[in-house]
């Protein structure tokens, strides 16, 4: 099996790093494309022991923070995918979303999630840009890096870098929606990133690195 082609497109200011070609050229003519932001918000919160994403953390309930980026990022598309308590996080979400997704096969795994969220948005977007409720530390400013990482590279998936790993926030490209559709379980996006079908570009955000997953996650971000 042939191997991925990684490239690291720009860092977080959004600089061009050498060997990027640009695609603007390609797009100057054309509309620009349109970006969907899949926020996921479906897990059950198992291990945090209640509706972690309903739970305060500087003065707002925890799903928001990736809301606010993701609207700076995708204002007017910004889709969040719900299973668990739904009613409950979509409360918490106020009116910072465009549109709601249920998935009603959370239990099974997040692969469920994107599958639904991606089948909703795949006839209506050139490119979707995936990330988790509960990255607080996720900024507006590294999601647009990530877009114009994608706009300079064309590459089909531009994911964040961190701990020697790439992980969401992740751009998928209209070439990888099949793939993304057909996923199950509770595997994640990896394996279409290290699948060696699509070219991967990177932006360095150690940021993005950070999620709550129990209440120790959380009191040590509410810390001063």
């Amino acid at each position: 099996m042939s191997q991925p082609v990684y490239k690291r497109c720009c860092d977080l200011a959004g600089q061009a790093m050498p060997g990027c070609a640009s695609i603007s050229a390609m797009t100057a003519a054309k509309r620009p494309p349109e970006i969907a932001a899949l926020v996921l918000a479906a897990g059950t919160s198992a291990r945090f022991g209640t509706s972690k994403l309903a739970v305060p953390l500087n003065g707002m309930p925890l799903v928001q923070h990736a809301l606010l980026a993701a609207r700076d990022a995708c204002p007017g598309n910004v889709h969040l995918v719900v299973g668990h308590r739904h009613a409950n996080i979509e409360a918490a979400a106020g009116k910072l979303f465009d549109r709601k997704i249920l998935n009603k096969d959370y239990a099974d795994g997040i692969g469920t999630s994107i599958a639904v969220g991606v089948n909703e948005c795949a006839s209506h977007f050139d490119a979707i840009l995936l990330l988790l409720a509960d990255q607080v530390l996720v900024s507006a400013a590294h999601l647009h890096a990530i877009i114009r990482c994608w706009r300079d590279s064309g590459a089909d998936i531009v994911a964040s870098s961190y701990r020697d790993t790439r992980g969401p926030p992740i751009l998928f490209a209209r070439p990888t929606f099949a793939d993304l559709v057909a996923m199950r379980g509770d595997s994640g996006a990896r394996h279409v990133v290290d699948s060696g079908k699509f070219s991967v570009s990177s932006v360095d955000n150690p940021a993005a690195g950070i999620d709550i997953d129990t209440p120790a996650d959380l009191d040590r971000l509410a810390r001063p």
